[in-house]
């Protein structure tokens, strides 16, 4: 397995150092190590003469599937996984992801992202909406079990596979549910399995959890799912967003107008509150994404 770290921001110095100090403390070694870093020549340099890791830059267009897509062609492995910069990989993370890829029927395999708050979690953030700040959410498997996407901080996939597809299309914003779809129209046989146990920590800064930063990560996300069902189709590109709605969160809401009657907590309104402020923001990125489709799936990096 070659794991890809994609950098891209100096001030997240002592991130990327912590992301790949967890690769290197796996209980089953990568075969390779590479951190792309993206169209920062300051920040390759600085990695190339204080980091004993391989740096490269991406040599694609700007954005994370840019960089992804150098890392693959950077790395030989015959499993190709990715882990963001801000993210920490637990000890067995390697070992855990591989094991599905006995089943010659399995293309990738991903595990869960637990937010590492940089200050105390806000009361009122729903735990449905977690991804938001790019971790698994509340209604997630809590068992391995076939996915329609994986987590793009934790994720990985057959080579074979990825190069045959010719790689992420996206650079920002679900580049890799849209890949994931992708993979699985071209492949129906073939699974994508979600790992839970295979955990990393994902950081989350101070500036991610004002809630006007989480209406605004709602919008973009809103207009991410709009480009990718014009990309792949709108019956698999909302299959799992419609379940998301009609199930868990409508649970979230019950969740909290409970834990404010029953147990006087008054952020569980908060809560449920803000799980409908996040879907109405989502909902109109949504359709404004579907309304600007060009100027959306730009903004997104596709087609440069």
């Amino acid at each position: 397995m070659s794991v890809v770290v994609c950098a891209h921001d100096e001030g997240r110095w002592n991130e990327i150092r912590a992301a790949i100090d967890s690769v290197e403390r796996q209980s089953v070694p990568a075969y390779e190590v590479v951190l792309v870093v993206d169209h920062n020549d300051r920040l390759l340099e600085r990695i190339r003469r204080e980091l004993n890791v391989r740096a490269v830059p991406n040599t694609g267009v700007r954005g994370l599937g840019g960089a992804r897509n150098s890392g693959l062609a950077a790395t030989s492995g015959t499993v190709v996984a990715y882990l963001d910069d801000d993210a920490v990989a637990g000890p067995d993370w390697i070992a855990l992801l591989s094991e599905p890829y006995a089943d010659p029927t399995v293309a990738g395999v991903g595990g869960s992202a637990e937010p590492r708050w940089e200050a105390e979690r806000p009361e009122w953030f729903p735990a449905e909406f977690d991804w938001v700040v790019g971790c698994s959410y509340l209604g997630m498997p809590e068992e391995p079990k076939r996915v329609r996407n994986l987590f793009g901080c934790n994720m990985s996939y057959r080579r074979e596979l990825l190069e045959q597809l010719g790689g992420f299309r996206l650079g920002y914003g679900c580049d890799e549910t849209e890949l994931c779809i992708r993979l699985g129209q071209q492949w129906p046989d073939r699974q994508l399995v979600y790992v839970p146990s295979a955990k990393v920590s994902h950081h989350v800064p101070v500036s991610r959890t004002r809630f006007r930063r989480f209406l605004e990560r709602c919008f973009f996300e809103g207009g991410s799912k709009a480009v990718v069902t014009r990309l792949v189709g709108a019956a698999d590109g909302l299959a799992s967003e419609v379940a998301y709605t009609r199930e868990v969160l409508p649970r979230g809401i019950r969740r909290g107008v409970t834990d404010f009657m029953q147990r006087r907590d008054s952020s569980g309104l908060a809560r449920a509150g803000a799980i409908l402020a996040g879907l109405a923001s989502t909902t109109a990125g949504y359709l404004w994404g579907l309304v600007t489709f060009e100027r959306a799936a730009a903004r997104r990096g596709f087609g440069d």
